[in-house]
């Protein structure tokens, strides 16, 4: 029997409750690629990661994002990569969870991949605009509207060391005025960028309709704690970013979910706990050892399949080009970050685990 108007197909639910999981906040990671020795798909690991992160309490995953390595395109890897996050998703776990794809490339090919990550059942595109650099943003924000007419459209300011490129607080107070924008992540690591964005969504009047999330690997705490109070008609309008879409969140991923659960709790509370502030530098002393900060973010691939790989859910820390590896002395940062932070790792949580993740 065909739908009635008032019926809802399940496609449509499922999609309804994703973008919910979007528009409250949630944690979630930017998924990781598992390669073998001879840079070939690790499936069995792959589907471990994903396994990993569901049943840490992730609330949707990021997929064929900076973190995934954009050479995936390249190696014929997107679409298989879509696919094996999407079906864990599906029979891993019994709730619903919000599938982010990445789309790259100028227009036809984020159509293209767009139409890959809609068919394999992803809820809303990661819009990176790399392939823009340099062009007038007048042509970048019709790119993203017509992007944003096929499939809901998450924005995504990343700075240019990782493949971004930095855009106007005038672009943006455009993009927020684009009907089927739900979200954007913020990863300019700057505060002055950081806040361009949040005031331009206020400035649009999308701070109801679209969610704020921290991509800002180095301020992931106050981020997520601080309110931005603007001034809007001469009222005061207090946003709060409501989620992370980080690639730091692709390890120790059990306690990010525990400490955005406290995050949460505490956001809208009018003192906030000396301790937990403080957990704002340790977890940016973390990431600046995993990211590889020191060298201008040259092995923050490597360094999360590092911290992957001595738990466990990696065989090695492999990426598909081959000159991208750890960084000198960055093993040893990584060790002083785990040993300074346990309080900050998951490692009895993945011991526990990891067999079923990998059976």
């Amino acid at each position: 029997m065909p739908l009635q108007d008032s019926e809802t197909s399940p496609d449509e639910a499922t999609r309804a409750d994703a973008l919910r999981i979007i528009a409250q906040g949630a944690v979630i990671p930017a998924h990781p690629l598992a390669l073998t020795a001879d840079r070939t798909i690790d499936e069995r690991r792959q589907r471990a990661l994903s396994r990993y992160y569901l049943d840490a309490g992730a609330g949707g995953l990021a997929v064929g994002v900076h973190t995934t390595q954009f050479g995936i395109r390249a190696a014929g890897l997107y679409a298989d990569v879509l696919r094996l996050a999407a079906e864990e998703a599906t029979t891993w776990v019994d709730r619903p969870v919000a599938l982010i794809a990445g789309v790259t490339g100028r227009t036809s090919q984020a159509l293209a991949e767009a139409a890959t990550a809609r068919d394999a059942g992803y809820d809303a595109v990661l819009l990176n605009l790399a392939a823009w650099r340099g062009a007038p943003e007048a042509d970048i924000l019709a790119h993203c509207r017509t992007v944003a007419e096929v499939t809901p459209v998450i924005g995504f300011a990343l700075l240019p060391e990782v493949g971004g490129v930095h855009l106007s607080y005038d672009f943006w107070r455009a993009f927020a005025e684009l009907d089927n924008v739900v979200a954007i992540k913020m990863a300019p690591f700057n505060r002055y960028r950081t806040l361009d964005i949040v005031r331009a969504v206020v400035d649009a009047r999308a701070e109801k309709r679209i969610a704020l999330y921290t991509g800002n690997d180095d301020h992931i705490v106050l981020d997520l704690l601080q309110p931005f109070t603007l001034r809007r008609d001469g009222e005061d309008v207090t946003v709060q970013i409501v989620g992370g879409l980080l690639g730091h969140w692709s390890v120790w991923t059990r306690q990010a979910v525990q400490l955005f659960d406290r995050l949460r709790a505490t956001a809208s509370a009018d003192a906030v706990p000396r301790e937990l502030l403080a957990l704002d530098s340790q977890v940016t002393d973390a990431n600046r050892a995993v990211y590889d900060a020191v060298n201008d973010f040259a092995g923050c691939i490597p360094g999360v399949h590092e911290v992957l790989r001595r738990q466990g859910l990696l065989e090695g820390v492999w990426c598909l080009d081959e000159s991208e590896t750890l960084s000198p002395g960055q093993h040893e940062d990584i060790s002083r970050v785990i040993a300074a932070y346990p309080h900050l790792t998951d490692d009895d949580f993945v011991t526990e685990h990891r067999d079923a993740w990998l059976s």
